[in-house]
C-alpha cells in the first residue's frame, strides 16, 4: 500500500507541475500593446481651462516650464489626484475621446496629450458636487484648445474615455541642468515610449554611475561635484527600458543649460 501511495503522490506532482502556469522556463513581461493599461479604454470625465490661465507658462506640478517653449503646446492635461501617481506618471501620454453626450461630442475625434500637471483636490465640494478632482474621480484637465477638438466648450464637464499610448516626440530626450555647487538638479523631458520616467543616473568623466533622487514631477537631483567634467545619463521608463546617452553634456556645460540625448525607440 505504501508502493501504491508513493506512486499515485508522484503522478499527481508531476500532473500539477506540467499543468501549473507558475512553472516557467523564465518571465517575459508583456507587450506594451498588449498591456490593458495600453489597449483599454477607461471611464472618465474632463474640463478645460481658459487660454488666459497662466498654467502653462510656469509648466505645473511636473516642473517642465514653459510648455510652448518645451514643445508641448496645447497637448497637454492635468490629472486629477487618482491618476498623477504623485509624479510618477508625468511625462505620459493619453489620447482621450467624448463619449455618451452626443449633444455636445464632436463625432469620430480623439487627442493626444501628455501628462504635465496635477489637478488637486478641493475638499469643499464633495466629489461628486463639484470636487471634480477629488479622489476617487478620474478627472482631466485640459486647455480649451485640446478640450475643443473632441467636444464643444459649453458642455463643460463632459464623460470621456481614456488610455494610455506610446508617446512619439520629435528629437532625443532633453536634460536640463540646474542647481549649485554640489547640488545638481536635471529636468527630464520630451521622453518618448512609456514618456514617464522612474530611474535616473548621472556620470561624469571622473565618476561612476550615480543614482539621482527624484526631486518633484520630472526632476532629479544628486549632491556630487560634477563641473568640468563631461555629463553622461542613464534613463529607465516605467516599462523597464533604458537608454542611455553618454557624454551627452559638454566638459564645459554650465548650470541654466539643456542638452540633447538619445530616445527611446517608438
Amino acid at each position: 500500500m505504501s508502493k501504491m501511495l508513493a506512486l499515485t503522490v508522484s503522478i499527481i506532482l508531476i500532473i500539477t507541475l506540467s499543468s501549473s502556469p507558475l512553472v516557467t522556463s523564465h518571465y517575459s513581461s508583456p507587450s506594451l500593446e498588449a498591456s490593458p493599461t495600453f489597449s483599454e479604454w477607461r471611464s472618465a470625465r474632463a474640463t478645460y481651462y481658459a487660454p488666459a490661465d497662466p498654467r502653462d507658462v510656469v509648466g505645473g506640478a511636473c516642473g517642465y516650464g514653459d510648455l510652448v517653449k518645451g514643445g508641448y503646446g496645447m497637448a497637454t492635461v492635468g490629472l486629477s489626484e487618482a491618476l498623477f501617481e504623485r509624479g510618477q506618471i508625468c511625462g505620459a501620454c493619453f489620447e482621450l475621446r467624448c463619449v455618451e453626450d452626443m449633444r455636445w461630442c464632436i463625432p469620430g475625434t480623439s487627442i493626444i496629450v501628455t501628462a504635465t500637471n496635477f489637478c488637486a483636490p478641493n475638499y469643499g465640494f464633495t466629489s461628486d458636487g463639484g470636487g471634480h478632482c477629488n479622489p476617487p474621480n478620474k478627472h482631466f484637465v485640459l486647455p480649451i484648445e485640446a478640450f475643443e477638438k473632441i467636444a464643444i466648450w459649453k458642455a463643460g464637464n463632459m464623460p470621456v474615455q481614456y488610455r494610455r499610448i506610446k508617446c512619439r516626440k520629435e528629437g532625443g530626450m532633453r536634460f536640463t541642468v540646474t542647481g549649485s555647487g554640489i547640488f545638481i538638479s536635471v529636468l527630464i523631458s520630451n521622453v518618448a515610449g512609456h514618456g514617464d520616467v522612474v530611474e535616473v543616473k548621472v556620470k561624469g568623466s571622473r565618476t561612476g554611475w550615480l543614482s539621482m533622487g527624484r526631486n518633484w514631477g520630472q526632476n532629479w537631483h544628486v549632491n556630487a561635484l560634477l563641473q568640468n567634467q563631461p555629463l553622461s545619463f542613464e534613463v529607465k521608463a516605467s516599462d523597464g527600458k533604458t537608454v542611455t546617452s553618454y557624454n551627452v553634456a559638454p566638459k564645459d556645460w554650465t548650470f541654466g543649460q539643456t542638452f540633447e540625448g538619445k530616445q527611446f525607440e517608438t
